[in-house]
């Protein structure tokens, strides 16, 4: 008896390879897209480094400015006019993160930047990034949004976090983190992300956020944040010094002036940080919206070897 063809093989095993196929195609994109459960599954495809990485260069950092107003816009118009080599957003599109928000509050601001744009999320982005953040940055860079990435730029390494994602010992960011300090060389590294471990505003201190600063000591002398809308200089502890700036135009908060960590606050004016970055130093300004500079200090760092 000859034996049986393939076209003769019974339909309902075709069906089953087929929808076997479907169902490990969808695995993939759902890796790719969203970063894994682990640390190699969260690659940066998408916010790059400048294409001479260790030339000097100019780098703004703001949050807490995606509402649309005439304030925001005027601070962004500030910031644009510098002709930067990368803008910092460090979170937040008010209220809520939506799709709408995005589009109509976020981008008639920012959006002239979005292609020398490295974000964090923020409390408000997060709970609807499935349909707000990924897909806003996704729509700009045609790849996948990392939760977490990096890029060099001014000789310095730059390390988006995320507060809003677990960042707990044993979680895929703190894993990754450990495995990217691992293989920078030297100390120029910049460290990003939305709420901080210490503030003197409303907000206060953000401990959970701990793992990641501890990580990162001894490795990054430079964190900047957002989240509390005020303007603070904070001393620095660890080796690391910490900025807040989350005057973006959204609102203001009250700062403590009486906090023994505080080198400098601000919490009457709009403003954001601007970083002249070049391997071995920066140089970093306190900026408000008209211009005024509120803060200069300046750091070293050890160069890649």
């Amino acid at each position: 008896m000859n034996a049986p063809s393939a076209s003769r093989w019974p339909r309902h095993r075709w069906w089953w390879l087929l929808a076997a196929g479907a169902l490990l195609a969808a695995l993939a994109l759902v890796v790719a897209t969203r970063g894994g459960d682990g640390p190699e599954q969260a690659p940066n495809r998408a916010f790059g480094s400048v294409a001479s990485p260790d030339d000097p260069a100019l780098v703004w950092a703001v949050g807490d400015g995606g509402d649309g107003s005439d304030a925001s816009r005027r601070l962004a118009d500030r910031i644009a006019t510098d002709r930067p080599a990368r803008v910092l957003y460090l979170g937040d599109v008010y209220e809520n993160g939506t799709r709408d928000e995005w589009r109509t509050r976020y981008a008639p601001v920012y959006g002239r930047l979005d292609a020398i744009t490295a974000p964090t999320p923020g409390n408000h982005d997060w709970p609807n990034h499935d349909e707000g953040y990924d897909p806003y940055w996704r729509a700009v860079t045609g790849a996948p949004t990392p939760p977490w990435y990096s890029l060099r730029v001014g000789g310095w390494t730059l390390l988006s976090l995320n507060s809003e994602a677990p960042h707990d010992p044993g979680s895929p960011q703190l894993e990754w983190l450990r495995a990217e300090l691992g293989r920078i060389a030297g100390t120029c590294v910049l460290a990003f992300w939305h709420r901080p471990l210490q503030s003197a505003g409303s907000n206060g201190d953000q401990e959970d956020v701990a793992p990641l600063w501890d990580a990162l000591r001894g490795r990054a002398p430079l964190v900047v944040n957002g989240h509390d809308h005020t303007l603070q200089r904070l001393r620095p502890r660890a080796g690391m010094t910490q900025y807040v700036i989350g005057a973006g135009g959204k609102s203001h908060y009250d700062v403590d002036e009486g906090d023994p960590r505080l080198e400098f606050s601000d919490d009457e004016r709009d403003g954001a940080l601007r970083m002249r970055l070049r391997p071995g130093r920066a140089r970093l300004e306190i900026v408000a919206t008209d211009g005024a500079i509120l803060d200069t200090t300046s750091m070293d760092c050890e160069p890649r070897g």
